[in-house]
Protein backbone atom coordinates (compact mmCIF):
# COMPACT_ATOMS: atom_id res chain seq x y z
CA UNK A 1 0.00 0.00 0.00
CA UNK A 2 2.24 2.79 1.25
CA UNK A 3 5.87 2.09 0.34
CA UNK A 4 7.51 5.49 0.10
CA UNK A 5 5.30 7.53 2.39
CA UNK A 6 3.06 8.71 -0.44
CA UNK A 7 -0.63 8.08 -0.96
CA UNK A 8 -1.63 7.18 -4.51
CA UNK A 9 -5.14 8.30 -5.47
CA UNK A 10 -5.66 5.03 -7.38
CA UNK A 11 -5.68 3.28 -4.02
CA UNK A 12 -8.72 5.15 -2.69
CA UNK A 13 -12.44 5.20 -3.39
CA UNK A 14 -14.96 7.86 -2.39
CA UNK A 15 -18.73 7.64 -2.28
CA UNK A 16 -21.48 9.90 -0.88
CA UNK A 17 -23.12 9.28 2.47
CA UNK A 18 -26.37 11.18 2.16
CA UNK A 19 -26.06 14.83 1.18
CA UNK A 20 -23.54 16.00 3.78
CA UNK A 21 -20.82 13.36 4.05
CA UNK A 22 -18.56 11.15 1.98
CA UNK A 23 -16.90 7.82 2.71
CA UNK A 24 -13.18 7.44 1.98
CA UNK A 25 -11.99 3.84 1.66
CA UNK A 26 -8.48 2.60 0.84
CA UNK A 27 -8.25 -0.11 -1.79
CA UNK A 28 -5.98 -2.74 -0.29
CA UNK A 29 -5.19 -6.34 -1.13
CA UNK A 30 -6.52 -8.97 1.27
CA UNK A 31 -3.02 -9.57 2.63
CA UNK A 32 -2.53 -5.93 3.61
CA UNK A 33 -5.19 -5.59 6.30
CA UNK A 34 -2.60 -5.69 9.08
CA UNK A 35 -1.47 -2.20 8.03
CA UNK A 36 -5.00 -0.82 7.64
CA UNK A 37 -4.88 1.16 10.89
CA UNK A 38 -1.62 2.83 9.85
CA UNK A 39 -3.14 3.82 6.52
CA UNK A 40 -6.30 5.21 8.16
CA UNK A 41 -4.24 7.08 10.77
CA UNK A 42 -2.06 8.72 8.15
CA UNK A 43 -5.13 9.67 6.14
CA UNK A 44 -6.60 11.35 9.23
CA UNK A 45 -3.34 13.21 9.87
CA UNK A 46 -3.49 14.64 6.34
CA UNK A 47 -7.16 15.53 6.61
CA UNK A 48 -6.53 17.33 9.91
CA UNK A 49 -3.66 19.31 8.39
CA UNK A 50 -5.98 20.56 5.64
CA UNK A 51 -9.17 20.89 7.67
CA UNK A 52 -9.84 24.56 6.98
CA UNK A 53 -9.22 24.23 3.24
CA UNK A 54 -11.25 21.01 2.92
CA UNK A 55 -14.13 22.61 4.82
CA UNK A 56 -15.31 19.54 6.72
CA UNK A 57 -16.92 19.66 10.17
CA UNK A 58 -15.81 16.29 11.55
CA UNK A 59 -14.46 12.88 10.59
CA UNK A 60 -15.47 9.45 11.89
CA UNK A 61 -12.86 6.68 11.54
CA UNK A 62 -13.83 3.01 11.24
CA UNK A 63 -11.85 -0.19 10.72
CA UNK A 64 -11.23 0.37 7.02
CA UNK A 65 -12.70 3.77 6.11
CA UNK A 66 -13.22 7.36 7.22
CA UNK A 67 -16.51 9.24 6.97
CA UNK A 68 -16.00 12.95 6.30
CA UNK A 69 -18.93 15.15 7.35
CA UNK A 70 -19.34 18.64 5.94
CA UNK A 71 -21.81 21.52 5.78
CA UNK A 72 -23.07 21.76 2.16
CA UNK A 73 -23.78 25.49 2.33
CA UNK A 74 -20.27 26.22 3.61
CA UNK A 75 -18.75 24.18 0.78
CA UNK A 76 -21.00 25.91 -1.76
CA UNK A 77 -19.92 29.36 -0.61
CA UNK A 78 -16.22 28.47 -0.53
CA UNK A 79 -16.02 26.98 -4.03
CA UNK A 80 -13.59 28.68 -6.38
CA UNK A 81 -14.12 29.30 -10.09
CA UNK A 82 -11.55 26.60 -10.85
CA UNK A 83 -13.57 24.05 -8.86
CA UNK A 84 -16.52 24.65 -11.14
CA UNK A 85 -19.90 26.14 -10.38
CA UNK A 86 -21.67 23.16 -11.94
CA UNK A 87 -20.00 20.49 -9.81
CA UNK A 88 -22.11 18.99 -7.03
CA UNK A 89 -21.15 19.60 -3.41
CA UNK A 90 -20.02 15.98 -3.10
CA UNK A 91 -17.88 16.29 -6.24
CA UNK A 92 -16.30 19.46 -4.86
CA UNK A 93 -15.35 17.84 -1.56
CA UNK A 94 -14.19 14.65 -3.28
CA UNK A 95 -11.97 16.67 -5.61
CA UNK A 96 -10.41 18.46 -2.64
CA UNK A 97 -9.74 15.15 -0.90
CA UNK A 98 -8.17 13.77 -4.07
CA UNK A 99 -5.88 16.76 -4.19
CA UNK A 100 -4.83 16.13 -0.58
CA UNK A 101 -4.06 12.50 -1.38
CA UNK A 102 -2.01 13.26 -4.49
CA UNK A 103 1.73 13.69 -4.16
CA UNK A 104 1.38 17.28 -5.41
CA UNK A 105 -1.39 18.09 -2.93
CA UNK A 106 -1.22 20.71 -0.15
CA UNK A 107 -0.04 18.47 2.67
CA UNK A 108 3.22 17.78 4.48
CA UNK A 109 4.64 14.48 3.22
CA UNK A 110 6.27 13.89 6.59
CA UNK A 111 3.03 14.07 8.57
CA UNK A 112 2.67 11.13 10.93
CA UNK A 113 -0.32 9.97 13.01
CA UNK A 114 -0.44 11.31 16.55
CA UNK A 115 1.31 8.95 18.94
CA UNK A 116 -0.92 8.20 21.90
CA UNK A 117 -0.01 7.01 25.36
CA UNK A 118 -0.92 3.54 26.57
CA UNK A 119 -4.14 3.51 28.60
CA UNK A 120 -4.07 1.04 31.49
CA UNK A 121 -7.45 -0.37 32.51
CA UNK A 122 -7.69 -2.18 35.86
CA UNK A 123 -9.80 -5.35 35.75
CA UNK A 124 -11.11 -7.63 38.48
CA UNK A 125 -11.24 -11.01 36.76
CA UNK A 126 -13.64 -13.83 37.58
CA UNK A 127 -16.16 -14.21 40.39
CA UNK A 128 -19.24 -12.03 40.25
CA UNK A 129 -17.39 -9.59 38.00
CA UNK A 130 -16.45 -12.24 35.42
CA UNK A 131 -19.13 -14.94 35.54
CA UNK A 132 -18.00 -16.55 32.27
CA UNK A 133 -14.28 -16.78 33.03
CA UNK A 134 -14.26 -20.50 33.80
CA UNK A 135 -16.43 -21.35 30.80
CA UNK A 136 -14.24 -19.25 28.51
CA UNK A 137 -11.10 -20.91 29.87
CA UNK A 138 -12.67 -24.33 29.33
CA UNK A 139 -13.44 -23.42 25.70
CA UNK A 140 -9.80 -22.37 25.25
CA UNK A 141 -8.53 -25.53 26.93
CA UNK A 142 -6.57 -23.68 29.60
CA UNK A 143 -6.90 -22.81 33.29
CA UNK A 144 -8.76 -19.59 34.21
CA UNK A 145 -5.54 -18.18 35.67
CA UNK A 146 -3.77 -18.80 32.37
CA UNK A 147 -6.50 -17.03 30.41
CA UNK A 148 -6.20 -14.01 32.72
CA UNK A 149 -2.42 -13.99 32.33
CA UNK A 150 -2.65 -14.10 28.53
CA UNK A 151 -5.44 -11.52 28.33
CA UNK A 152 -3.63 -9.05 30.58
CA UNK A 153 -0.20 -9.49 28.96
CA UNK A 154 -1.19 -8.25 25.51
CA UNK A 155 -1.30 -4.70 24.15
CA UNK A 156 -4.50 -3.82 22.30
CA UNK A 157 -4.97 -1.24 19.56
CA UNK A 158 -8.23 0.73 19.51
CA UNK A 159 -9.33 0.53 15.88
CA UNK A 160 -12.56 2.46 16.33
CA UNK A 161 -15.34 3.44 18.74
CA UNK A 162 -18.81 2.08 17.98
CA UNK A 163 -21.71 -0.24 18.83
CA UNK A 164 -22.39 1.72 22.04
CA UNK A 165 -21.09 5.11 23.26
CA UNK A 166 -17.41 4.70 24.12
CA UNK A 167 -17.22 1.00 23.14
CA UNK A 168 -13.69 0.26 21.84
CA UNK A 169 -13.10 -2.20 19.02
CA UNK A 170 -9.76 -3.68 20.05
CA UNK A 171 -7.23 -5.49 17.91
CA UNK A 172 -4.37 -7.64 19.12
CA UNK A 173 -6.02 -10.30 21.28
CA UNK A 174 -4.01 -13.55 21.32
CA UNK A 175 -5.90 -16.17 19.33
CA UNK A 176 -5.26 -18.84 21.95
CA UNK A 177 -7.95 -17.27 24.14
CA UNK A 178 -10.49 -16.73 21.35
CA UNK A 179 -13.83 -18.24 22.41
CA UNK A 180 -17.32 -18.24 20.84
CA UNK A 181 -20.02 -15.83 21.93
CA UNK A 182 -22.72 -17.04 24.30
CA UNK A 183 -25.48 -19.11 22.70
CA UNK A 184 -28.02 -16.89 24.47
CA UNK A 185 -27.08 -13.20 24.84
CA UNK A 186 -27.71 -11.46 28.13
CA UNK A 187 -30.50 -8.91 28.18
CA UNK A 188 -28.33 -6.57 30.24
CA UNK A 189 -24.55 -6.53 30.61
CA UNK A 190 -23.30 -4.25 33.43
CA UNK A 191 -21.22 -1.21 32.46
CA UNK A 192 -17.51 -1.89 32.82
CA UNK A 193 -17.78 -5.58 31.95
CA UNK A 194 -14.79 -6.98 30.05
CA UNK A 195 -15.65 -9.68 27.56
CA UNK A 196 -14.39 -11.91 24.79
CA UNK A 197 -16.42 -12.55 21.66
CA UNK A 198 -14.79 -14.69 19.01
CA UNK A 199 -11.35 -13.27 18.27
CA UNK A 200 -12.05 -9.90 19.90
CA UNK A 201 -12.08 -8.51 23.40
CA UNK A 202 -13.68 -5.31 24.63
CA UNK A 203 -15.21 -3.35 27.48
CA UNK A 204 -18.89 -2.49 27.76
CA UNK A 205 -18.86 1.24 28.65
CA UNK A 206 -22.60 1.37 29.39
CA UNK A 207 -25.18 -1.20 30.45
CA UNK A 208 -26.47 -2.85 27.29
CA UNK A 209 -27.57 -6.23 25.94
CA UNK A 210 -24.62 -8.37 24.86
CA UNK A 211 -23.51 -11.86 23.99
CA UNK A 212 -19.81 -11.85 24.78
CA UNK A 213 -18.24 -14.10 27.43
CA UNK A 214 -17.74 -11.89 30.50
CA UNK A 215 -14.36 -12.53 32.12
CA UNK A 216 -14.01 -9.48 34.36
CA UNK A 217 -15.04 -5.94 35.13
CA UNK A 218 -13.32 -2.58 35.44
CA UNK A 219 -14.30 0.16 37.91
CA UNK A 220 -13.11 2.76 35.40
CA UNK A 221 -15.82 4.72 33.58
CA UNK A 222 -15.16 4.50 29.85
CA UNK A 223 -18.00 6.83 28.91
CA UNK A 224 -18.78 10.08 30.75
CA UNK A 225 -21.39 12.17 28.89
CA UNK A 226 -20.81 15.03 31.34
CA UNK A 227 -17.17 15.42 30.29
CA UNK A 228 -15.82 17.54 27.42
CA UNK A 229 -14.33 14.33 26.01
CA UNK A 230 -17.02 11.74 26.85
CA UNK A 231 -15.12 8.67 25.63
CA UNK A 232 -12.04 7.66 27.61
CA UNK A 233 -10.60 5.86 24.59
CA UNK A 234 -10.07 7.09 21.05
CA UNK A 235 -9.10 5.34 17.83
CA UNK A 236 -5.34 4.84 17.86
CA UNK A 237 -5.00 4.40 21.62
CA UNK A 238 -3.14 1.42 23.06
CA UNK A 239 -4.89 -0.45 25.87
CA UNK A 240 -3.46 -2.78 28.47
CA UNK A 241 -5.49 -4.59 31.12
CA UNK A 242 -4.14 -4.78 34.68
CA UNK A 243 -5.48 -7.51 37.02
CA UNK A 244 -6.67 -6.19 40.39
CA UNK A 245 -8.25 -7.74 43.47
CA UNK A 246 -11.88 -7.30 44.44
CA UNK A 247 -10.77 -5.03 47.29
CA UNK A 248 -8.87 -2.82 44.85
CA UNK A 249 -11.90 -2.83 42.56
CA UNK A 250 -14.15 -1.28 45.20
CA UNK A 251 -11.45 1.16 46.34
CA UNK A 252 -11.16 2.51 42.81
CA UNK A 253 -14.92 2.39 42.31
CA UNK A 254 -15.55 4.66 45.30
CA UNK A 255 -13.16 7.23 43.83
CA UNK A 256 -14.85 7.38 40.43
Amino acid sequence: MERSGSMNIKQWSMEPLGDSALLITPRMDSGEHASMHTVISRLIARLEACREWLGYSEYVPAYASVALHYEPWRIFRSRTREEGAHASIFETVAARVRRVLKDSGPYNENLQPERRECVEIPVCYGGQHGPDLEEAASHAGIAPEKLVAIHSSASYLVHMIGFAPGFPYLGGMPQEIAVPRRATPRQLVPAGSVGIGGSQTGVYPVATPGGWQLIGKTPIKLFRPDMSRPSLLQAGDIVRFKPISEKEFYEIDTQM
